[in-house]
C-alpha cells in the first residue's frame, strides 16, 4: 500500500494529521524514469515527520501517512499541476515542482525525460486519487461525528532557504503555520499553535515562507466546518540536515511539541472554532 491510516488508540477527536512527504519509496515503474540523486531523494523528503507525529493516535487523532517519495507523486499539489516539460500533454504553466517533480530543490534534473501522459495517469490512479479519496472520507466522517473537522498538514522544511526557494540563504523560524493568510482555519487554531510554540520556546512566522499547499487550501473551508492548517518545522530542530539523521534528544523534545499540539487541537470546543 502506498499510504497507511492509523486510527486513534484513545478517545477519538475531530483531528486528522496528514503526512504527505515523509516517504522515500519509489515503485519500479517510477524508478525507470527517475535520475534524481539518492541524496536529493532524502533532502527533499520531510524525513521523520511521520515519527514526530507518531503519538497522534494516542491523543485521539487519525494519522494518514504517505510512504512514497514526492518525486513519484507530490500529494500536496493539484493533480492538474503538470507542465509540458514535465508531462507530455501537460497544460499547467511552468511547474518544476508540480504533482510530478522534474527538478530537485538543488536544481538538478529529477526526470530522464518528460513523462508520457499515461504514466502520469497511472500514478494518479494508483497513488494520488486513493490518497485524497481516503483523506476526504476521513474529513467527512469527522464532520458527521463532531460537526466539524480539523486537518493538520504536517511538514518539515530546510532550516535555511536554498537556491531556488523564495528566501535563498535566509534563516527560517522554528515553526511556520500556513493558513493562506488566516483563511483556512479559525483564529483560535492559530492562537493555539502560537501558545504551544511559546511554551516550547520555539519561534513562529505565519505563512512565511510557506502559506499552505494544496491540502490546506483545498480542504480548509471554515464556513463548511473544515479547518486546515499546515505546520512546517525547521529541520535543525530534530535532525542533522547534512547527514540526514535524527538528533535523539532534540527529536524527542519536538515530538512532545507535536503531541501537545495535536492533543490541544482535539480539545478545542465548537464555540472556540465558531467564526466571528
Amino acid at each position: 500500500m502506498f499510504f497507511s491510516v492509523h486510527e486513534p488508540r484513545d478517545n477519538r477527536t475531530p483531528v486528522i494529521v496528514e503526512v504527505p512527504h515523509a516517504g522515500l519509496a519509489v515503485d519500479p515503474e517510477s524508478m525507470a524514469t527517475l535520475i534524481a540523486p539518492a541524496q536529493s531523494l532524502g533532502r527533499d523528503a520531510d524525513l521523520f515527520v511521520d515519527d514526530l507525529y507518531a503519538d497522534a493516535p494516542d491523543v485521539g487523532a487519525t494519522l494518514l501517512i504517505s510512504h512514497v517519495s514526492r518525486y513519484v507523486c507530490d500529494l500536496n499539489r493539484a493533480e492538474s499541476d503538470a507542465d509540458p516539460l514535465t508531462v507530455e500533454g501537460g497544460t499547467a504553466r511552468s511547474a518544476p515542482h508540480g504533482v510530478i517533480w522534474r527538478v530537485t530543490t538543488d536544481n538538478r534534473a529529477a526526470l530522464l525525460r518528460p513523462l508520457p501522459f499515461a504514466e502520469l495517469e497511472r500514478r494518479l490512479l494508483r497513488i494520488y486519487r486513493p490518497y485524497h479519496q481516503t483523506l476526504r472520507a476521513l474529513i467527512t466522517q469527522r464532520v458527521s461525528e463532531f460537526g466539524y473537522a480539523i486537518l493538520l498538514c504536517a511538514h518539515s522544511m530546510p532550516s535555511r532557504g536554498r537556491e531556488g526557494h523564495i528566501d535563498p540563504g535566509r534563516e527560517r523560524a522554528d515553526v511556520v503555520p500556513g493558513s493562506r493568510g488566516r483563511t483556512t482555519c479559525a483564529d483560535s487554531i492559530l492562537r493555539l499553535v502560537d501558545r504551544t510554540a511559546a511554551d516550547f520556546r520555539l519561534s513562529v512566522a505565519h505563512d512565511e515562507p510557506y502559506r499552505g499547499g494544496f491540502s490546506t487550501s483545498h480542504y480548509g473551508r471554515p464556513h463548511e466546518r473544515v479547518h486546515a492548517i499546515q505546520i512546517e518545522l525547521a529541520r535543525r530542530l530534530y535532525m542533522d540536515e547534512q547527514a540526514l539523521t535524527k538528533k535523539t534528544m532534540q527529536f524527542n523534545q519536538l515530538r512532545s511539541f507535536c503531541r501537545t499540539t495535536t492533543a490541544a487541537l482535539g480539545a478545542l470546543t465548537p464555540a472556540e472554532l465558531r467564526e466571528p
